[in-house]
Parts: C-alpha cells; structure tokens; sequence
C-alpha cells in the first residue's frame, strides 16, 4: 500500500517542475508518516516511548489486556487530500465539555464538585487534531466563565476558568497555525448584553470571525474551506441563544445543524433520536449534522470500550436518520481513550465517506473528489 500511494502521487503529479518535485515528496513524508502510525498500532508497550508519532501507550482494561499503541491524533484530510471542497464536506473530531478537564486546578478559592469529561488541556486537544470544542458558558463573577454548572447558574463549586483563559488558548493555536479552521459550540448560558461579544474581542479573535452572513440558507453548501483561508474567517461560533444572531451576529446553532440526542438518550442502540432543540437530524435545510456519542455521567474506566466499536456503530444508525448524511462533528468523552483508533479511526471513516465514499479517508484516491477508492481498500 505504501509504494502503490507513493507512485499514485508520481503519476498525479509528474516531477517535471520542482513544484511538483517538492510537492511529490511532500506527499511521500505523509504517506510515511502515516505508515508509520498503523505499522505500531495495537502492539504492545509500556511507554509512550515505545510508540510511534500519533500514537500513545495506553491500558483498557475492559478492552484489552497490558498496555498497547493507540492513536492520539487524528488524520489531517486537508494534506492527505485537499481543502478545494465546502467546509460541509469534511468530518471534525469533537470534544464534549472540552474545558471540564481532570486535575484543573480550583479558580475561585473553593473545592471543585463537578464532573469532569477531558484529560488534556484545550491547546493540547487543538494539537491532538480536535476542530470542535463545546463550551458551557455563563455569567459569574462579573465576567463571562466556562462552568459546568446546572439550572443555567454557575457556582463556586461548578466553575472552571474565566472564557477568556480559552478564548486566548484557541486564538494562539489559529495565529500559529493559518490554515486551520476551529468551530465553538456554545451551551450559551450568558445574559449579560455583548456580554460574549466582549470576551471574544478581548481574546483577539474577531480577526479570524466568520461571519453569519456567509452561513448557507436552506442546506446549501458552505464556502469551500480554501475560500476560508484566504480570508481568515477560520473560527466558527454556534450559540444556543436564538437571539444573539441577531444582537451579537453569534449564529444560532440549530438555523444550521442537525444535532442527535446528547448523553444515555443519544447512546442507544438502532436510534438516534434528535436533541429536542434541533429540528429533525432528517431537515435537509441545516446543511451540518452533529452526532453526539457520550453517557450522561462518564465513566472514564469504560469510556475506551464505549469510543470503539459502539461509536463507530452509532454513526452508521445516525446516518440513516439524517437522510444519509454523514457526520460533520462527532462529539465525545476523553477523546483519546480507545481500543485501537477509537474516535480517531471514526473521524477517518467520516472523511472516507464524505470524500469519496470509501470506508476510510486513507483509502480515497489522493487528488480526487470522485466516489473511487484506491485499489489497495481491496
């Protein structure tokens, strides 16, 4: 597979310039790369040390006896095919409360009571490929905090850190990194007037807004992804509140995405209903579908088994009910804790699909946006 990759980019793109030399053998470093992660996954180890790039040594005990290679990162479907498309024609790995996260250390002088749903910090989940964080954000303190919180009011106990502490985060991963594109899911808890209008300025990231006037109206497709770039418009935001696209220019999430139930409602098996503010995952007028995939209370001890093989067949039942769409964002507990390529491997079967209708991203024909697959997925 890897020498038959290798020629494909020869034959596509003939090293008869430099260009296409240098671009040749870019392509040849990826596919590389990318031998390297599946030549180690699942083996055996007992410390990151002993896996490779993308990889990290990880024990499921649910799972899998010992300690093994597991993916940490995801695939990035821009180089391995290309960012020509509209942004609704690729699949983004999602983290659920992606602020709520292990070991943070108290902001408010009081002893957290909450639950947590990550591991890693936002930076590192940015690094790690993640393109959609959901954020819970409130009114507290005199300023705008991610809590995770209930009844619609942060306490001491409940909150995490000041939105501007990840706004910040989110920022300098987009300034260093100029061709990537961030999405925010906000469960938008904030009444005061501008009140996000406010932090997101204050963070520096209105430079890189897009802007609700470019979202499509009644499904049509998205400006393609390279149009993004060029514009730095590479940080979408969804709110909750309906009113805030029209007060604050804040999109409001359900005009434009299809969203399944969310926790144990949205986990059973052959269903997938829609959360009950989306309108039906079917409503082809929302052009963006999200599929959530996580228990009510997480259990991180489980959370491998439940971002394996259940995840990868929720997406398939989801599929069908939203009118044979495939996932755009799949949303999920402790991202990097799987059985082998978990919520990772899932993101490439999404990328396959949308792409070029194979089973996995890797197997879609490099350059090509046809529904052929490369000979090797036989």
């Amino acid at each position: 597979m890897l020498l038959a990759l290798m020629e494909y980019a020869r034959f596509v793109y003939p090293t008869t310039s430099y260009l296409n030399h240098a671009f040749y053998f870019s392509v040849s470093k990826l596919v590389l790369y990318l031998f390297s992660i599946f030549d180690q996954l699942n083996d055996e180890c007992s410390s990151n040390g002993d896996c490779g790039t993308g990889l990290y040594c990880f024990s499921c005990p649910l799972g899998f006896s010992g300690s093994r290679c597991v993916r940490s990162s995801v695939t990035d479907q821009f180089k391995l095919i290309n960012n020509s498309l509209p942004f609704n024609k690729y699949a983004f790995l999602t983290t659920h409360n992606s602020f709520a996260i292990d070991g943070e250390p108290s902001n408010t002088g009081v002893p957290r009571a909450t639950i947590t749903n990550q591991e890693d910090s936002v930076t590192q989940q940015l690094k790690n490929g993640v393109r959609g964080l959901m954020l819970d954000t409130y009114d507290f303190d005199g300023d705008v905090w991610l809590c995770h919180s209930f009844r619609g009011h942060c306490h001491d106990f409940t909150a995490f850190e000041p939105a501007i502490d990840t706004l910040k985060e989110v920022a300098a991963f987009l300034s260093t990194n100029p061709e990537e594109i961030v999405t925010l899911i906000l469960d938008d808890y904030v009444k005061t007037p501008k009140g996000l209008t406010r932090v997101f300025t204050e963070a520096g990231l209105m430079k890189f807004w897009f802007p609700v006037t470019r979202m499509p109206e009644k499904g049509g497709d998205w400006p393609l992804v390279s149009d993004m770039v060029a514009k730095n418009q590479r940080l979408l935001v969804f709110t909750s509140r309906k009113s805030k696209e029209q007060s604050e220019g804040i999109a409001y999430q359900w005009n434009y995405m299809v969203e399944n139930q969310y926790g144990d409602g949205g986990r059973k098996a052959g269903r997938c209903p829609n959360r009950k503010e989306s309108s039906p995952l079917d409503d082809k007028s929302k052009s963006l579908v999200l599929i959530n995939y996580f228990r009510t209370f997480p259990l991180k001890p489980i959370t491998c088994e439940d971002n394996s093989g259940g995840l990868t067949d929720m997406l398939k039942t989801c599929h069908g009910a939203a009118g044979n769409r495939w996932a755009n964002y799949v949303a999920v507990d402790y991202y990097k804790r799987s059985e082998g390529g978990g919520p990772f491997k899932a993101v490439d079967t999404l990328n396959g699909k949308l792409l070029c209708g194979c089973d996995d991203v890797h197997a879609c024909v490099s350059g090509s946006t046809s529904q052929a697959c490369s000979a090797q997925k036989a």
